[in-house]
């Protein structure tokens, strides 16, 4: 039983194993250069952003998304970066980090998903009344 505990102790502090197992997880967890970013202050912007993220590589972009009817920040942004490498880099050196008195999140961007066509909906006159706007008859 002792051998035991002292083996697994022992598998535990290599860092030979440990350094394996970083890099099996590194080299699986990005597949693109592009991160998200959760947890925003309102109050943080694009260049705030930029700011905070520049120190990790070349950024393509970093952009907070808005509410498009408010203009204000939904809380949340995508930062992309030139190289993979350079995206893994501020993922872990921003994750779980303050930003704007916030703590934020980092991680991989999940492709945009197709959205299906909307649905035109009647709009309501001013009277309050929708308006049918169907033309002719059938029959």
């Amino acid at each position: 039983m002792a051998f035991m505990s002292g083996l697994q102790h022992l598998l535990r502090q290599s860092p030979l194993l440990h350094s394996h197992h970083a890099s099996i997880r590194l080299a699986s967890t990005l597949t693109s250069p592009k991160l998200f970013v959760s947890g925003l202050s309102r109050l943080t912007t694009d260049e705030k952003l930029k700011e905070a993220f520049s120190s990790f590589g070349q950024l393509v972009e970093a952009k907070v998304i808005t509410d498009r009817a408010s203009g204000r920040s939904k809380g949340f942004a995508f930062v992309t970066y030139t190289t993979i490498e350079e995206a893994e880099k501020a993922r872990e050196g921003m994750n779980a980090k303050f930003l704007d008195g916030w703590v934020i999140f980092v991680d991989p961007a999940k492709p945009r998903e197709t959205r299906p066509p909307q649905q035109s909906r009647p709009q309501p006159s001013e009277s309050g009344f929708t308006v049918n706007k169907t033309v002719g008859w059938c029959g």
